[in-house]
């Protein structure tokens, strides 16, 4: 039987990872594809996002697959798939997952499938907007850049000439051996993915950064009605001083409407109908994000939610 071709993508938070994932389903959907999907929060959002007829797509969340707390739960999975018929399996890593360890997990997966996986490298977006900052202050990202075999530098439309040679130079002093391209919207050439790329022999496997001391704290927040988009705005801009990330979906201004915060950049589109308005906030500051949430709440709305662990 022909080995199926496994590709893991990494990159931080917001930087695009389902945005490309998205265009390299579509761009391989004459092939049998498989998802594993890896979120921090309790909710699957990024799952919902992208839901497609006939691709198998698990999700595994409240952590990083590449943490021991969730390690088992990844190798459970892709043991399950090497069963399918998929012939491309795509990972994408929670954007707090340090993928350090990815040889030593594929290793025990092959003690249980046999030699099933044809392990084609690990791709990392980069936020081209923030990563100058990302990669100074959060050892995560270096981590990411480090151990990957093609790295995309994301949202080159966002950044002047001069800004992306920066970037460009950032990634080349933490991964000189690495593959690079650029994109806007996610919107990559594919085709290296059609080839043999060089994959890191120049990262050794080493201890990842996720451990079940230093998971982050995510908390769910859950309304069933309405929200005026302009007070919901001041909400988000109060409490995302203290958080890594924001995204769900909200029932604002009576449309439906996906949530994405990144920084300080808050960005707004459709989306179609759900049951319950839902957002998923990653924290910096640990549990007293509730509070701040809660308070910033009770200021600028009128309306009752929900908090969740």
């Amino acid at each position: 039987m022909e080995k199926k071709k496994l590709f893991v993508l990494t990159g931080f938070l917001g930087a695009g990872k389902t945005s490309f994932l998205q265009h390299v389903l579509e761009a391989f959907s004459d092939k049998k594809l498989a998802v594993i999907q890896n979120e921090f929060g309790k909710i699957g959002i990024d799952g919902s996002i992208l839901q497609r007829q006939g691709i198998p797509i698990k999700e595994i969340n409240r952590g990083s697959i590449f943490c021991s707390c969730l390690q088992l739960s990844f190798v459970e999975a892709l043991a399950e798939l090497a069963k399918s018929d998929a012939e491309f399996l795509f990972v994408e890593s929670s954007g707090l997952a340090d993928p350090s360890n990815i040889m030593d997990i594929l290793e025990s997966v092959k003690l249980l499938t046999g030699d099933v996986y044809d392990f084609q490298g690990v791709i990392c977006l980069i936020d081209g907007v923030h990563f100058p900052k990302q990669v100074k202050d959060t050892e995560t990202v270096d981590r990411q850049l480090k151990h990957c075999d093609v790295a995309i530098i994301n949202k080159i439309d966002l950044i002047s000439e001069e800004q992306y040679k920066k970037v460009l130079s950032l990634v080349r002093e933490v991964n000189p051996h690495c593959q690079v391209l650029s994109c806007a919207h996610g919107q990559a050439d594919l085709s290296f993915m059609k080839e043999a790329f060089l994959q890191g022999d120049w990262a050794f496997s080493e201890e990842s950064l996720n451990r079940v001391d230093n998971k982050p704290k995510t908390i769910s927040l859950l309304c069933s009605e309405n929200v005026e988009k302009g007070k919901f705005q001041q909400f988000l801009q109060a409490v995302l001083p203290e958080c890594y990330r924001i995204k769900g979906f909200f029932l604002l201004d009576r449309s439906w409407t996906q949530v994405d915060v990144v920084e300080e950049r808050i960005d707004y589109k459709p989306c179609p109908e759900k049951e319950i308005s839902e957002l998923v906030f990653l924290s910096k500051v640990g549990p007293k994000v509730i509070r701040s949430i809660d308070e910033a709440w009770k200021k600028y709305m009128v309306v009752p939610m929900k908090l969740k662990n």
